[in-house]
């Protein structure tokens, strides 16, 4: 199993940027799959997740409103649309995957697998 993230950059405050996950040897609509991200000296987060029945999207309060997570079947891609960043978005940015229930989406030590993380850091 393979979990490719990519998007990353350096952005002014108030911009947008999509983030990508491509996946192989895993089918993204049979795992719930999540956003997490890990700023610098501060532990990984849960920034956004969608889930494996139904596609429902969930949020991180402090992401709510302004990222919006999606899936492409089709591709076996999963997406993160970030807008109005802040500077407290800056971090690394990682996919994962997990086969737990819904009530777990957001548990971070269900997700089993994980890929590399891309750099998001966004200037005042």
């Amino acid at each position: 199993v393979q979990l490719q993230a990519s998007g990353g950059g350096l952005v002014q405050a108030g911009d947008s940027l999509r983030l990508s996950c491509a996946a192989s040897g895993l089918t993204v609509r049979s795992y719930n799959m999540g956003w997490f991200r890990q700023a610098p000296g501060k532990e990984r987060e849960f920034v956004a997740a969608i889930s494996r029945s139904g596609g429902g999207t969930y949020y991180a309060d402090s992401v709510k409103g302004r990222f919006t997570i999606s899936r492409d079947n089709a591709k076996n891609m999963v997406y993160l649309q970030m807008g109005s960043l802040k500077p407290e978005d800056t971090a690394v940015y990682y996919c994962a995957a997990s086969a737990g229930v819904l009530s777990t989406i957001s548990t971070m030590v269900l997700y089993k697998y994980w890929g590399q993380g891309t750099l998001v850091t966004v200037s005042s």
